[in-house]
């Protein structure tokens, strides 16, 4: 038996309370009987198979990794600065990765087995997990974790980062002044939530904020209301959508409406929603250019049951839409690519 293990099992007979300062305590006590020679790091990964997230845990405490990848117990991926590097660290096997899941969601009254074999979850410090384990993936558990990364808490840290040029931050600035409605624009990692929460930062503390997401992200300050979906019990009762928040926000009396990340049919009660009084509203969504975003907003409009003709949704997106930033990830850098009126583009007919 591994001295981690020795020190584990010793943790779980001692009856110690169930956080991480007293399994501490008495996890070096317990080196000192069952595993004199093991190290004090030892024990911290002791603790971190008990609470945590395992031998990955210690990674997530980097400053430059913003996602870490596990695609079976000895394949393990970080993207550092930018980019993906594999690292020498390793589960047990494929039932300890399904435990540290199961371990992390647990207080949040998620499940992950065959019958539910795939789980989105929001951790304490706001990262997310997301894990796919078999039927639905067939080489084994598969987990992404996506830090969450309050570093850049101002437009002028984006500034001074290289995110975006001084003449495009005063436009941003102007933007939500005059209560515009922003649509942030780009692929997987390329800082959209990250530039929805300062765009939301440059808000009047005094409006009331109304944020609608999958996974509360934004951190907002101010009179702010949150609003998050939660999946359906093991029952299948309990199921709040988007589209269900989208509503339930128009009722809570916003002046302005912020949706983390628009991705189905919730779209269109969005774009009515912005087009009935709710201007300043902004969100996200995942597209290769500004064109393409508000093609796959009406798109996504299209999704919902209500019987709208396409040349409807098309107008309602571009009424609701004044302006399409652009974010891009180049050279392991996050950048503002371009800020678009939407009158600059012509929607393909069908």
């Amino acid at each position: 038996m591994r001295d981690i293990d020795r020190i584990v099992e010793g943790l779980v007979r001692s009856g110690a309370p169930f956080d991480r300062d007293s399994l501490q305590r008495h996890g070096r006590t317990i080196r000192a009987d069952v595993a004199p020679l093991a190290s004090d790091d030892a024990v911290e990964q002791a603790v971190d198979a008990i609470v945590g997230l395992g031998p990955i845990e210690r990674l997530l405490s980097e400053d430059d990794i913003t996602d870490v990848l596990v695609n079976g117990p000895s394949e393990i991926w970080v993207d550092r600065a930018g980019v993906l590097q594999r690292v020498d660290i390793r589960f047990r096997d494929d039932d300890d990765i399904v435990a540290m899941v199961r371990r992390v969601i647990s207080p949040l009254g998620l499940r992950l087995d065959r019958a539910e074999p795939a789980v989105d979850a929001r951790l304490p410090d706001g990262s997310r997990l997301h894990a796919v384990i078999p039927p639905a993936s067939v080489t084994g558990p598969i987990v992404a974790i996506r830090r969450f990364r309050p570093s850049i808490a101002s437009i002028d840290d984006l500034v001074r980062n290289g995110g975006v040029d001084q003449a495009m931050a005063a436009d941003l600035q102007a933007a939500v002044a005059e209560r515009r409605n922003i649509l942030v624009s780009g692929p997987t990692g390329a800082g959209k939530t990250t530039l929805l929460n300062i765009l939301c930062a440059q808000i009047d503390p005094a409006e009331r904020v109304v944020t609608i997401e999958d996974a509360a992200e934004l951190q907002l300050s101010g009179h702010a209301v949150r609003l998050e979906t939660r999946r359906a019990n093991v029952e299948g009762a309990g199921d709040v959508t988007m589209r269900d928040l989208v509503r339930h926000a128009l009722r809570l009396r916003p002046d302005r409406i912020v949706v983390g990340e628009v991705r189905g049919a919730e779209a269109l009660d969005m774009v009515q929603a912005l087009n009935t009084g709710h201007s300043g509203s902004m969100s996200t969504i995942h597209a290769n250019g500004p064109s393409e975003a508000l093609v796959r907003l009406a798109s996504l409009a299209s999704m919902a049951p209500d019987r709208v003709p396409h040349d409807a949704l098309t107008d309602l997106v571009r009424s609701a839409i004044d302006l399409v930033v652009e974010v891009a990830r180049r050279e392991g850098t996050r950048r503002v690519t371009g800020v678009h009126g939407t009158d600059d583009f012509v929607f393909a007919s069908r």
